[in-house]
């Protein structure tokens, strides 16, 4: 099985490089099969995801080439079917933005309901009322979402509850509808926007991504694009937690600091010093941190994809500290794991009461979802002693060589298979 081995205590120093935003690179990944003519994605993360994503966007005919690690070549006219294999779309939430795009194009899909972390409900009622307000029929079976429609006409679509997943969505099957379509109460996130972004770059006509109406003209056809991926927000933050948990100075590069501000706000009220470059921030951090409270909200609120990571900051911080989760109702099963390093934290609902401790020891846990999991890590690096992390699969699923940055930052850790392995980490690290 496989499984992170880490020594804690070394204070990250140096410098690490962001890679595509994973959030982004699906949609815009669905949003490539929305033409006939070829597009090219750059700055793609090589994550679990995207590759699963990828394999079953193959599996109904879309030819996808890698150019290189992170770049692909996409061309969609091959398509010979709208029904999504189960086998590929159950390892993934964003398998749903295939029905939007199917949709979109073809007016029919037949698509797995999603998998992915089990965070908390996710229902896809937004999507269902985004597509029927379109014009096209949606029928829920088996766990099969199918979708038919005669054609696509633009429409007032109102949300509501800001759903990042749903205002995607309804893009993708909006870009070719005929007519006017203006998404109200729309999420915000870099990513939506970024999106947006990606499909006017193919003829499409977006307006408004980025605030909380968004308007659609529908046109008849798209055209091939070269694209860049925006970076991942969350990767960025998550480092940017390590160095603040660590006592470390590191410089986050590739990154975009104002898609940032709500982290490094908390950061800095934690006590760190955050400098913004124009595509980077460094994080100093120097004694012990501070207490604070955090609340995650929709964006430019605090993330929920952040909460985990700055939960376990505070439970090193000076004092007590709250964070109140109102996205996920099941975002805090990373607690149990924690408190067997020596964390002190009691669960309410939906608010933690952190109380910050001196030090965490090294112990042998388990990731529960992608970003707990990498939380988890990063509480690891801080700890006295070994730790061993299973189930990184998780984590693998949005992080583009986690390990391999974390050493250039020189951080103990490692990726192995076999006990063995293990015993050799710690006898070579001491």
């Amino acid at each position: 099985m496989e499984q992170y081995i880490i020594k804690g205590g070394n204070a990250l120093k140096g410098e690490v490089n962001i890679a595509g935003a994973k959030n982004a690179a699906l949609g815009i990944l669905a949003g490539a099969m929305l033409t006939d003519e070829t597009v090219i994605i750059e700055n793609l993360p090589d994550v679990s995801d995207i590759n699963a994503f990828i394999q079953a966007m193959q599996s109904i005919g879309c030819m996808v080439e890698h150019i290189d690690r992170n770049t692909i070549r996409v061309n969609a006219i091959a398509i010979d079917t709208t029904e999504v294999s189960e086998s590929q779309m159950r390892k993934i939430r964003a398998s749903y933005y295939m029905i939007g795009a199917l949709t979109g194009k073809y007016h029919r899909s037949r698509v797995v309901l999603p998998g992915g972390c089990k965070i908390g409900t996710r229902p896809i009622d937004q999507h269902i009322k985004g597509f029927r307000a379109l014009g096209a029929t949606v029928d829920v079976k088996g766990g099969i979402v199918s979708t038919e429609a005669d054609k696509l006409k633009g429409t007032d679509i109102y949300l509501d509850v800001v759903s990042v997943g749903a205002t995607i969505n309804i893009m993708l099957a909006a870009v070719l509808a005929e007519g006017k379509t203006i998404i109200e109460n729309a999420a915000k996130e870099p990513h939506v926007v970024d999106i947006a972004n990606f499909l006017n770059s193919m003829g499409a006509n977006i307006k408004g991504a980025g605030t909380d109406t968004i308007r659609i003209r529908g046109v008849e056809k798209l055209h091939g694009t070269t694209y860049s991926v925006i970076p991942d927000q969350i990767e960025a933050g998550t480092f940017m937690f390590a160095s603040a948990i660590t006592g470390g100075n590191v410089l986050i590069k590739n990154v975009i600091p104002k898609h940032l501000e709500s982290i490094s706000a908390k950061l800095i009220e934690m006590g760190c010093e955050v400098y913004e470059y124009d595509d980077s921030v460094r994080v100093v951090s120097n004694g012990r941190l501070r207490k604070t409270n955090i609340k995650t909200l929709p964006y430019p609120g605090f993330p929920t994809d952040m909460q985990p990571q700055g939960a376990i900051a505070l439970s090193m911080a000076e004092g007590t500290s709250i964070v109140t989760e109102s996205i996920f109702e099941n975002r805090f099963k990373y607690v149990d794991e924690l408190t067997r390093m020596g964390a002190q934290v009691k669960v309410e609902g939906n608010v933690a009461i952190i109380e910050g401790v001196e030090k965490l020891s090294g112990a042998n846990i388990s990731a529960p979802d992608l970003r707990a999991g990498a939380a988890l890590v990063i509480a690891a690096l801080a700890a006295e002693g070994f730790s061993t992390i299973e189930d990184i699969h998780y984590i693998e699923r949005g992080y583009e060589d986690f390990p391999r940055k974390l050493q250039g930052l020189g951080a103990l850790i490692e990726k192995v298979t076999e006990e063995k392995e293990v015993r050799k980490f710690k006898l070579r690290v001491g």
